[in-house]
């Protein structure tokens, strides 16, 4: 039976989660990481996707992206992670699939969610104990949006909204790192993009099925564990 097709609304932003087969490592040393990071930013670019935030977990990955299409993610997630578990198979004399199936996906209502989304991201390598703060890992977003790092990363308009001048938004959005994510925020993030539901309240919800005219669906009952994911 053939797998139901994506659907994806051009224009919004998404929370894209990729698991390791059996959760086993998907980087294993720096040049990896590059190379996941090199290969993300050229077919990003070829279908159109705007990646605002990543965090790149030894076993799993975390992007915050704006598709240009309806297609854009499936293309691009599609092309990547082929490619990389082709390099990775090569590079290591290994067999088999890389990926835990395909990634999951959370639509996310900007005004009350980007900023906690991409703050849950930037943390999580706090929250897994591998640094004390997010500016100590090198293999996230952290550095471009809190210190205005260059790079190829696309600034969303809930950024934005920070402040008149970049050092502004970049002040302003480490400020909101003094304050934890709530524990009800963290579980609304982590079961959304597990069920592949999206992250926002009831009347955003029901926004969307009214506007595109589609049927999301419920989330499963139960209260995820806490802690990185």
């Amino acid at each position: 039976m053939p797998r139901r097709a994506r659907m994806y609304l051009a224009g919004l932003p998404y929370h894209i989660v990729q698991r390791g087969n059996n959760r086993e490592a998907c980087f294993i040393e720096v040049e990896n990481y590059l190379y996941y990071l090199e290969l993300l930013r050229e077919v990003s670019a070829r279908y159109g996707m705007s990646l605002h935030a990543y965090c790149l977990m030894t076993n799993h990955i975390h992007l915050l992206v704006t598709p240009g299409t309806n297609t854009t993610i499936s293309n691009t997630m599609k092309v990547v992670g082929s490619r990389y578990a082709q390099y990775i198979n090569k590079k290591y004399n290994r067999t088999g699939t890389l990926w835990e199936g395909r990634h999951k996906s959370s639509l996310v209502q900007s005004d009350k969610y980007f900023l906690i989304c991409s703050r849950y991201i930037e943390l999580n390598p706090v929250a897994a104990g591998m640094v004390k703060s997010p500016e100590e890992y090198k293999w996230s977003s952290y550095h471009f949006n809190a210190w205005g790092d260059a790079g190829w990363l696309t600034s969303h308009e809930e950024y934005n909204k920070l402040g008149n001048t970049r050092e502004i938004r970049c002040s302003s959005y480490r400020e909101l790192f003094s304050t934890h994510i709530s524990d009800v925020d963290s579980v609304n993030i982590r079961k959304s993009v597990h069920y592949c539901q999206p992250t926002g309240d009831d009347r955003f919800k029901q926004q969307v099925e009214s506007r595109y005219n589609i049927t999301l669906g419920q989330m499963k009952r139960g209260r995820p564990r806490l802690g990185v994911d």
